[in-house]
């Protein structure tokens, strides 16, 4: 490859170039760092950097280009997703501007792997070869093992870091040995070739292929968790510091996704009778498991764990219907599903205090007398992540149900339904909390700074626009599943 054209390649990883650099110079103005202003400026280059890779990825759109010998796309899917995590990127920097001083992990090597993290998210989403894919997972996942541990002399911090890395290496391995597997099957690791030699019938479907995409749904089904490779989550979301929460809870998930997606309904998607039938049973039992157990959690981050896990089973709801032009869903309630989750824990950040969290329910007793806007503001999050109009996670479910009624999956729209009903009782019990129970503690002095009061609008804002005009969101997520 000569010079000329390695330069027109890397004209489309300009987001990834800018995001990479970010990190380099955040781990450079730490290396130099002489005052605490330093950790402030770290924060301040990664949502700089957040906003000029976003403006970037825009004029990636309607772009269709395959780059790098194939390895890397460019194409609207992908370039979707990116807004996604960048969005959730600039959010989550401006909240650990006041989070992470608060907590003491407000260096720079905290925002630099909050950086490598979306980097990986962005190569994964991206990727048209099974190993870039397992290159963008690995960049993401080690990132994450590392910020879920930061909170020094915080025992439930280190157990949450050392177990996702332990839980985590062991489901990578599957999905690598299902990549293995699928290479001695098939002898490419292309995931658009793959398609083509299927469909071609240019190899034979032995059981070895089939164990592959097997242990490629298990590989996947941990990282979206999804029952029953989900026993992860819940000790997870509660050890890790809550701004790293919020960031798995919504970047993780979305690019798992969108790896899922691209894989699946690209490579695998003549098998779509197999695969499907798969994961209608995982999609059961993910949205029965995660509500039942979130009803008696009386913590409220392993409560919005479990959520987590169920609205999963919301997702693979339209993931299992086979028609590709109702995937659209899936963009729209990931995009919604950010809002909600980062808004949600936003507040649980704000209630609490150094050594002092106050993430049982019982600190949310007699909010609302108190703090009225808190409460208001962890009202509509909850509310929308039950599915009430007209905020956006009703407009989120509706389309994801919409796509089962419509593909004919009658029962799985009906077990949807339901299982949204159940979830309704555990988000409308922490309302009555906050409502209508006398407090049995002050919290004390709650520090409402405006990192934190500027995400809760945007957050707001962003609810019910989508759920009031989804149109805009909705289309950009239709042109973006056009490719396949």
């Amino acid at each position: 490859m000569d010079f000329t054209q390695l330069t027109s390649n890397f004209r489309w990883i300009i987001p990834e170039t800018v995001i990479t650099g970010c990190a380099l110079l955040v781990l450079m103005v730490e290396a130099f760092r002489r005052s605490k202003g330093a950790s402030l400026a770290s924060g301040i280059i990664c949502l700089a950097g957040s906003l000029v890779a976003l403006y970037y990825a825009r004029c990636l759109w309607n772009n269709n280009v395959t780059t790098f010998y194939g390895l890397y796309v460019i194409d609207n899917f992908g370039t979707f997703f990116k807004f996604v995590f960048l969005i959730i990127l600039i959010l989550i920097s401006i909240v650990s501007m006041r989070y992470a001083a608060r907590e003491e992990i407000g260096f720079g090597e905290y925002y630099a792997l909050l950086l490598l993290g979306v980097l990986g998210m962005m190569v994964m989403v991206s990727s048209n070869s099974f190993i870039t894919i397992f290159i963008g997972l690995e960049v993401m996942s080690l990132a994450i093992y590392i910020l879920c541990g930061l909170l020094s002399g915080n025992l439930k911090s280190a157990e949450a870091s050392l177990k996702y890395f332990l839980l985590g290496a062991f489901a990578t391995a599957f999905l690598l040995y299902g990549i293995a597997l699928t290479y001695a099957s098939s002898g490419t690791v292309d995931v658009k070739e793959l398609a083509w030699l299927i469909k071609e019938q240019c190899f034979d479907f032995t059981y070895v292929f089939f164990c592959g995409m097997a242990l490629l749904i298990v590989g996947f089904g941990f990282k979206i968790a999804a029952v029953p490779f989900h026993m992860w989550t819940p000790d997870v979301y509660e050890g890790a510091p809550t701004s790293i929460t919020a960031y798995m809870a919504t970047g993780v998930k979305a690019a798992a996704f969108g790896a899922f997606l691209r894989v699946f309904y690209t490579g695998f998607f003549p098998f779509i009778e197999d695969w499907s039938a798969i994961l209608w049973f995982i999609a059961v039992l993910t949205m029965i498991v995660g509500n039942i157990i979130a009803l008696v959690q009386n913590n409220i981050k392993r409560l919005l764990a479990y959520s987590s896990i169920a609205h999963a089973g919301y997702i693979l709801v339209a993931f299992v219907t086979g028609d590709k032009v109702l995937l659209s869903s899936i963009l729209f309630y990931l995009m919604v599903y950010a809002f909600m989750n980062i808004g949600a824990f936003t507040i649980v950040m704000l209630l609490g205090r150094k050594g002092e969290p106050n993430e049982e329910i019982e600190s949310y007793a007699g909010l609302a007398g108190r703090h009225p806007f808190i409460a208001l503001s962890m009202s509509i999050f909850l509310l929308s992540l039950t599915g009430i109009p007209p905020l956006a996670g009703f407009m989120g479910k509706f389309y994801i149900f919409s796509a089962a009624i419509k593909a004919r999956y009658y029962w799985l729209a009906v077990i949807g339904v339901l299982n949204s009903a159940v979830a309704a009782y555990y988000y409308l019990r922490v309302l009555m909390y906050m409502y209508f129970k006398e407090p049995e503690r002050e919290l004390g002095a709650i520090d409402l700074s405006p990192a934190y009061v500027i995400v809760i609008l945007i957050s707001i804002a962003a609810l019910l626009y989508m759920g009031i005009l989804p149109r805009d969101v909705l289309l950009l997520a239709q042109k973006s599943v056009s490719i396949f």
